[in-house]
Parts: structure tokens; sequence; C-alpha cells
């Protein structure tokens, strides 16, 4: 039986500064989770099959090629989750031009089949204020009404993830100055 885990957020919202906290103290009292990043496994994917350069040029695939590589890489994750704990550091949605796509659409949540789903979120105007500190990345801008309603988008594709799976829905505030406190929340989530 699997151990497996999945962590979701908005772009910009310091989902991975509160995984990588949680691991450190998970690791401390015995439990060590696997980090995966569903993004990098799909961008391994995307290179070989595409010639894809980034993770936001994927965002720019066809549907059909982005759902063939969306489950290779479920596949590659769950039979890793066959031997280890696994946290999967995912998007609950991807937003595209043509509207929301589920990043755990039903034929992925079939093979991960995760015990938990955590949301991290923050307040759109923090978000907004990650974002444009970091450099690394090519985002497009968005609003403060987008970014919220991305947020409620991710909040009710999540519910019914958990609909699907039996898996309990976490919603963990990563609010500014405070990562400490969202790290302890998702440690209490994993354990």
């Amino acid at each position: 039986m699997s151990r497996l885990a999945v962590v979701t957020g908005v772009p910009g919202v310091g989902k991975s500064t509160v995984v990588k906290l949680a691991l450190e103290r998970l690791k401390e009292v015995g439990l060590e989770y696997e980090l995966v990043n569903y993004g990098d496994v799909m961008l391994e994917i995307a290179r070989e099959e595409v010639g894809v350069k980034d993770r936001d040029e994927m965002r720019k695939i066809k549907y059909e090629i982005y759902r063939r590589i969306q489950e290779g890489a479920a596949e590659r994750i769950a039979n890793l989750a066959k031997e280890k704990p696994v946290l999967v550091d995912t998007h609950c949605t991807v937003k595209k031009p043509e509207g929301y796509f589920p990043g755990l659409p039903k034929w992925v949540l079939e093979r991960l089949n995760p015990r938990v789903l955590i949301i991290v979120e923050a307040s759109p105007e923090e978000i907004a204020k990650r974002r444009s500190r970091d450099a690394s990345r090519r985002r497009d801008e968005e609003l403060s009404e987008e970014i919220s309603e991305h947020q409620q988008m991710n909040r009710a594709a999540a519910m019914a993830y958990a609909m699907m799976t039996g898996a309990t829905v976490k919603i963990i505030k990563n609010r500014e100055g405070r990562v400490d406190e969202a790290a302890d929340e998702m440690v209490k989530a994993l354990r």
C-alpha cells in the first residue's frame, strides 16, 4: 500500500518554502517523505516527447498532448509511492488560455490515490507581492481578483478530488512572516 499525499497552491503562494520546512521537521521525527514535483516529472516527459524547454511553456501545449504527458507522470509517481512515502508538489488546477484545467483529473487520481490533499493559501495581495519578487519564473501577471478566483477553483477541485478518492482536504494559510506555523500544520497533516 502506498503512502501518498498531495500539496497544492497557486503559483507564488510559497508552497515550496512551506514544504521544505515541513519535510525537515518530519525527518527529525523519523518520517521521511520523497518529495516529487509533478511539474518536473511532466517537464521531463514533455522534453522527451515534444521538445518543450521550460515549465511555463507547458501551459501552451495542446490538450491531447498535455493529457498524455500528465498520465505518464502519474504512472511514474504512483510506482515510486509503492516503495516509500511520497509528497507530490503540484497544482490543483492549471490556468490555461482556454480555462482552468484540472491538475489532478480522474485518470491521475486513480493512479495516485492520495490519502490527503493539502492546499497552501495566502491572501491574493501577498501572492502578487511574492510573484513580483521571483525573477526565476516567467509568470503571467494577474489581478488580485484573478488570484482569488484561482484559489476558489482550487478549493472546489480539491473537494471533488476528495469525493473520488476518499482523501481528506487540509487548507493551510501561509501568512507573510509565519511560515513556521504553516509548516507545523503541514507536519500534522502528513503524520
